[in-house]
């Protein structure tokens, strides 16, 4: 319902905004970039009612591959949970760590962070949370706990982007700076933003362990489920792994290894990982001993459970569907760059970061804010006193923060509905969280500013 609201508005908003736009040219790597320059308005498009009918299922198109990857992700490990191998790891795991069981966080948390600044990809999120969660629960937290782990983690990489060629990279070849430039800052905000994240997520952690009724998911009934799943298991002996099973998590193993490797070396994301899934969820499955019927009907009940995460990710681009119909987003954009030139210079850098978080709501992609906005604001900077190291700096805080809070960002609501969080649960928990980081995106802006920061 919130979703559909946003949708209402947006369509709403194409009747009063002046319909505008830029001319698009070849950019960075073969993407298409706008020219900054060749603003201009047009003959207004205002969103019809038949337009409006088709915005989410125009929405959903758009979003195919995250649609697509959500449901192969919740079908491949409804069958490795059929396996048993699952229920085995997390035995054994949570036996390990059972009297030290928050250390689990911060060891998570790093290596999540570390790959996500290195590779930029937050959608992984997607593969870490349904891994995570059975082990969350068994070691006595919930399933914010693991969402967070997985969310923050990967946000607090992303964002800063140490080497990460999707937002620092490429806004800095918008921007024509040397890549990957600034390295030392980028570092030590990465440090910073990421420790936050483990306090706060250690600190829920550690409440909710302590008393279970402090947990915002205490009176969710698919809680108290997960919980009778996995915390009673681990009360009885502990689970034996046949020989079967033995050669099926080697060969899971595996096949997260390939996983790595394609992310890495050969630039795979969400086609290609879901393709490896459906391979992965078959081959598995066999080595494991389960049926053919069986293996299928584990990939129809994962569907069926992620069902409601996968529509949430297409309905969420049905708002920047309607404002590119509506030809008004790059309006949007045109007036978010002259409201930052006209602010004072103390407060430029200030004015880029909240254009950027503003514009991340209706554009929650890195790489394509980064297309949409750094070739006004890298030249903008030059005007107004502000190095364009600075300016990529306002886009990748901007950009990175609100991706894990706008229901508009589809692997966010995707990865919440594959958690089994709702959004509103999820806010109350990440708000605060959400708060100290934009207050200290703004320290880092701020001494970049007064510095006159070039990397």
């Amino acid at each position: 319902m919130i979703l559909f609201i946003f949708i209402a508005l947006a369509s709403i908003a194409t009747y009063f905004v002046p319909a505008g736009t830029y001319e698009r040219i070849p950019g960075p790597s073969g993407r298409t970039t706008i020219d900054a320059t060749s603003f201009q308005y047009v003959e207004s498009t205002p969103v019809g009612p038949v337009d409006f009918m088709l915005a989410i299922p125009n929405g959903l198109m758009s979003a195919g591959q995250v649609v697509f990857f959500t449901f192969m992700i919740g079908g491949m490990f409804m069958v490795l949970r059929r396996t048993g191998i699952i229920e085995i790891g997390v035995d054994k795991l949570s036996r390990r760590f059972a009297s030290r069981s928050l250390l689990m966080i911060p060891v998570l948390m790093t290596t999540f962070a570390v790959v996500a600044t290195l590779i930029g990809t937050q959608e992984l999120s997607l593969v870490y949370v349904p891994v995570i969660l059975p082990l969350m629960i068994a070691l006595r937290f919930d399933s914010v706990t693991a969402a967070a782990v997985a969310l923050c983690a990967t946000t607090a990489g992303f964002t800063t982007g140490v080497l990460n060629p999707i937002n620092t990279g490429l806004g800095q070849q918008l921007s024509g700076l040397p890549l990957y430039s600034g390295f030392a800052l980028r570092a030590v905000a990465f440090v910073i933003i990421l420790c936050i994240g483990i306090f706060f997520v250690m600190r829920y952690a550690r409440r909710i362990h302590d008393d279970p009724s402090l947990s915002l998911m205490a009176d969710d009934a698919n809680e108290a489920e997960k919980r009778s799943s996995y915390q009673h298991a681990t009360d009885e002996g502990a689970l034996v792994a046949s020989s079967r099973q033995k050669l099926a998590a080697l060969a899971a193993f595996g096949f997260f290894a390939l996983l790595v490797y394609g992310v890495l070396a050969q630039g795979w994301f969400m086609m290609e990982m879901a393709g490896l899934f459906i391979i992965m969820g078959i081959v598995v499955g066999l080595i494991a001993g389960l049926k053919g019927d069986e293996i299928c009907e584990g990939f129809n009940q994962g569907f069926r459970d992620v069902l409601v995460g996968a529509m949430i990710a297409g309905i969420a681009r049905g708002v920047a569907v309607v404002l590119e119909d509506g030809q008004i987003m790059d309006t949007l954009v045109h007036g978010l760059g002259n409201l930052v030139g006209e602010l004072p210079s103390l407060l430029s850098a200030i004015g880029m970061y909240f254009a950027q978080l503003g514009f991340n709501f209706v554009v929650p992609s890195g790489s394509g804010q980064a297309l949409v906005t750094m070739p006004i604001m890298a030249p903008l900077a030059d005007l107004i006193g502000v190095t364009r190291q600075t300016a990529v700096l306002a886009y990748q805080l901007g950009d990175g923060i609100g991706n894990i809070l706008y229901p508009t960002s589809g692997y966010f609501m995707a990865t919440l509905a594959l958690a089994g969080v709702p959004w509103q649960k999820w806010v109350k928990f990440f708000f605060p969280l959400f708060c100290t980081w934009v207050l200290t995106s703004l320290c880092f802006l701020m001494f970049a500013q007064a510095t006159q920061w070039v990397g």
